[in-house]
């Protein structure tokens, strides 16, 4: 496969502090259409995990109603590191700590797909999983740490994420 035949998948969960309709999340899905329309329209961006509404928080992704899954597909590492850390969602994401509890283990993972394939839900929990049980690796991993494409040799690239956001607790 060459470089174009992967893309980089992405998830990250988190659970809110207070139920979908309180008052103390009103602001977080009041921004929710803003950001997705932002990733978007982001270069590099291929899909993201949607429900009827358009985006993904009301799928019940596990028994807990609080936590949300986001995922989606990127064509390179470099794309999705540029919509998370140097757009218009960073400062919404900033705010994270007032609408999220902190995640006790990996709240986000990283890892390589072939390209026009759409990880589930389950894939993108199990990543999380690896990640907790077994550190960053090819099959799991952070910006911290990335992983080259399945194709390529090498050892981990630290992308330098702001310290604030590196993908666990």
């Amino acid at each position: 496969m060459s470089k174009t035949d992967w893309h980089l998948a992405q998830v990250n969960v988190g659970r809110l502090v207070a139920a979908h309709d309180a008052a103390e999340v009103a602001e977080f899905f009041a921004r929710l259409d803003e950001i997705n329309a932002i990733a978007d329209k982001s270069p590099g961006f291929v899909w993201r995990l949607q429900d009827e509404g358009g985006n993904a928080t009301e799928l019940q992704t596990t028994p807990d109603p609080r936590l949300i899954v986001n995922m989606s597909t990127w064509t390179d590492p470099d794309s999705l590191f540029a919509f998370v850390y140097r757009s218009a969602h960073t400062p919404v994401m900033a705010k994270r700590r007032e609408w999220f509890e902190r995640f006790d283990g990996a709240f986000q993972a990283l890892w390589w797909v072939p390209a026009g394939y759409h990880p589930s839900i389950e894939d993108g929990l199990s990543r999380l999983w690896l990640l907790d049980r077994f550190g960053a690796n090819r099959n799991a991993f952070t910006f911290k740490a990335r992983f080259p494409r399945p194709d390529e040799q090498g050892l981990p690239v630290d992308m330098r994420p702001d310290p604030w956001c590196v993908g666990r607790a």
